[in-house]
């Protein structure tokens, strides 16, 4: 192998030195470009982006119609505008809290309350009809108080014994109330005529058949209907016999009452 010349190996080092630098320098240039155009790109976006508002955050609005059964009207509940989920909840709960809907009122019956005199524990009466016995004796008129009292006082509280039967209790009866009596329907025992509910009032002195102790003859002081259309009846009934037992209230089918002897003064 021939060797090159010092000279000739020095000038083609120079000349490879020289191209290289150019080469670098060419790549220098190249990337200087492509900087300096990254940055005009950001600068550029940047300043479109200033250049708008920032998009706003999504707004959730909710309308919302209750319509509620059984009811004759139909409100509604509308929640405001919401800004962000976080107070969303609390905003409905306290929009129901303030809500205009009010369920109506459920109707109820207030409880009865007896008058002092019917306080009592009474074995001659079923509780029941105590607010019966109340209305009779502080809803009539006044010769019929007078009556429907005395025959509470004598059958409840002193539970009175009265020698003879039902005749004789009721006679007791009016005598003590300071009453007379009227009679305002007169039939018979077999043939009628019987009166209708519609002639008996509170105080009343009836004679009837006593369907429930085999179609007798009975007479009894009545306090008010039970059943009307039925022809049930709440009566003070007295036994007697010498059955030494005092006057009750019981219940008794007025379907035949043939007479009627109201309480005046």
């Amino acid at each position: 192998m021939s060797r090159l010349p010092m000279s000739s190996v020095a000038a083609s080092c120079s000349l490879l030195l020289f191209t290289c630098s150019i080469i670098g320098q060419a790549h220098a240039d190249s990337m200087s470009a492509l900087i300096a155009q990254k940055s005009v790109q950001s600068d550029s976006s940047a300043r479109y982006t200033s250049s708008y508002p920032a998009v706003p955050s999504v707004k959730v609005s909710t309308h919302s119609t209750i319509q509620r059964a059984n009811s004759s009207r139909n409100y509604a509940a509308v929640s405001p505008t919401y800004n962000n989920y976080s107070n969303m909840s609390n905003d409905v709960n306290q929009s129901t809290m303030n809500s205009t809907y009010r369920y109506p009122e459920v109707q109820r019956q207030s409880p009865t309350v007896l008058p002092a005199f019917l306080s009592g524990s009474y074995d001659n009466v079923d509780s029941e009809y105590l607010p019966l016995l109340s209305s009779a004796e502080t809803q009539s008129s006044m010769a019929a108080r007078e009556v429907v009292s005395m025959a509470r006082k004598m059958a409840l509280n002193e539970r009175t014994i009265i020698k003879g039967g039902c005749w004789d209790y009721l006679n007791a009866v009016f005598n003590r109330a300071g009453v007379s009596r009227n009679t305002v329907h007169k039939g018979t025992y077999a043939q009628g005529p019987y009166a209708s509910s519609s002639e008996i009032e509170a105080g009343d002195w009836l004679y009837y058949i006593n369907h429930g102790y085999n179609g007798t003859e009975h007479s009894g002081l009545f306090v008010g209907w039970v059943d009307e259309r039925a022809k049930q009846a709440l009566i003070l009934s007295y036994a007697g016999e010498n059955r030494r037992e005092p006057a009750r209230y019981r219940v008794y089918d007025l379907s035949n009452v043939y007479q009627i002897m109201r309480p005046s003064v």
